[in-house]
């Protein structure tokens, strides 16, 4: 019998050493904060990145409409009449087929702020703005304003 017993209690030993010690668990917990925190600033980068990259593919696409506007009416939107004229018709347009946006209403940016439209813009016809994360004019890195810079090329 005792060979019996002296078997269980190994069984026993064994199973109150299974498991992780507080050590063990404390220096897994370090690592991963360690991998956090040289990998999440690079990631919400990318994220700020992405966001700006997104702000000019729609202001891009605002200057198409625009074109496609000033074709069909023979003139570019007032500030009165702002981009909302890209989605409905003018009071005053004789000739509009739009809506010239895919969604039927102007977007924000991806920061939820209202675009900004001037004509006459500074550098040509027209300007769009978006006044990037912080929704003030000026600043730096995804808080800098983005405009389209190539409007002084259109007609």
């Amino acid at each position: 019998m005792k060979p019996y017993v002296r078997t269980r209690s190994r069984r026993a030993q064994r199973a109150s050493e299974a498991g992780f010690s507080l050590v063990e668990m404390l220096v897994v917990i370090a690592i991963i904060g360690l991998i956090m925190g040289l990998v999440g600033p690079r990631v919400l980068n990318y994220l700020g990145d992405s966001k700006v990259k997104a702000a000019k593919l729609q202001i891009e696409s605002f200057s198409s409409s625009l074109d496609l506007f000033y074709l069909d009416v023979g003139r570019y939107p007032t500030v009165g009449e702002g981009l909302s004229a890209l989605a409905q018709r003018p009071g005053n347009a004789a000739v509009w087929n739009g809506p010239y946006l895919k969604t039927g209403s102007v977007p924000t940016d991806p920061w939820g702020h209202v675009y900004l439209y001037r004509s006459p813009g500074e550098r040509g016809p027209y300007e769009i703005v978006s006044l990037g994360s912080d929704g003030q004019e000026g600043g730096s890195g995804t808080a800098a304003d983005i405009s389209n810079e190539v409007a002084g090329n259109r007609p």
